[in-house]
């Protein structure tokens, strides 16, 4: 099975004119026009590692949503960040992008299981807690929108976790990933609220680094980086679960004497 170091997500400091990232780097917004939204990861994934982000805000009056996939570009290399992340940047070459919609995200031919068979799939204890693509095993747990919390918030996440949420719906969670095949390429796959798309982009090269690019486009306003750790949890995680094991809800960490950043880390995952 693969496995990957779950390094901790940020945006890449190069990005859309249009963009303005939060002091943590984990949330980007486009704070006007539709265009100009094309954020990357700081870092280059690892195979099977993926970058998972959850809509934030959404903005009434534009055609299209959201837009997600790898490129082989160094962010930090372009000469101007393309207004578009389809078609600008993809006809830069050595990029390939995914335009979320409404329905129909699933490749057409593409059963979108990733593994075929539970039978020839990695024979672990936690089949139903891990997503299966290829040999690659995603942590569950984060891949799923969850509600705020609020008053009604206990009847909400019953809801969320039967997986309705519409894709480009706030609370939604998108991701990419890509898994090594033969020869030195890959697959890119999109996940949507825990469920594998299919192979969205074959034949990808993976001798070099591949960039997460997010591009806040049109109806997504704001998107925020969810963090999915592989294997044991990290100290930052076991310090946030003391902190949550305290508290009655995660809003109550506003009247908590912590620095902004932790109480950021401690509230959104």
């Amino acid at each position: 099975m693969a496995s990957v170091a779950g390094q901790f997500m940020q945006f890449h400091p190069v990005h859309g004119k249009n963009v303005r990232l939060d002091s943590s780097g984990t949330q980007a917004t486009r704070v006007e026009s539709f265009a100009n939204g094309v954020c990357f990861s700081k870092n280059p994934l690892a195979p099977g590692e993926i970058f998972l982000v959850e809509i934030e805000d959404k903005e009434q009056g534009w055609c299209g949503h959201l837009r997600i996939g790898l490129t082989a570009r160094d962010p930090k290399n372009l000469d101007a960040v393309p207004e578009y992340s389809l078609p600008d940047l993809v006809d830069l070459g050595d990029s390939w992008v995914f335009a979320i919609t409404r329905n129909h995200n699933k490749v057409p031919g593409d059963t979108g299981d990733g593994g075929g068979t539970v039978e020839n799939r990695p024979k672990k204890f936690f089949t139903h807690s891990h997503l299966y693509i290829e040999n690659t095993a995603i942590p569950m747990d984060k891949l799923v929108g969850r509600s705020r919390p609020g008053w009604f918030s206990h009847i909400l996440d019953d809801l969320y976790k039967t997986n309705i949420l519409p894709p480009t719906a706030r609370r939604s969670r998108i991701g990419v990933v890509y898994v090594l095949r033969e020869q030195g390429l890959a697959d890119m796959h999109i996940v949507i609220n825990g469920e594998d798309m299919g192979s969205s982009a074959k034949g990808i090269p993976a001798h070099q680094p591949l960039y997460a690019v997010v591009d806040v486009f049109a109806a997504t306003k704001s998107v925020r980086i969810v963090q999915v750790e592989y294997g044991f949890s990290s100290l930052q995680t076991l310090c946030r679960k003391a902190i949550q094991k305290y508290i009655v809800h995660r809003m109550a960490l506003d009247w908590l004497e912590l620095p902004p950043l932790l109480k950021h880390y401690c509230k959104y995952e």
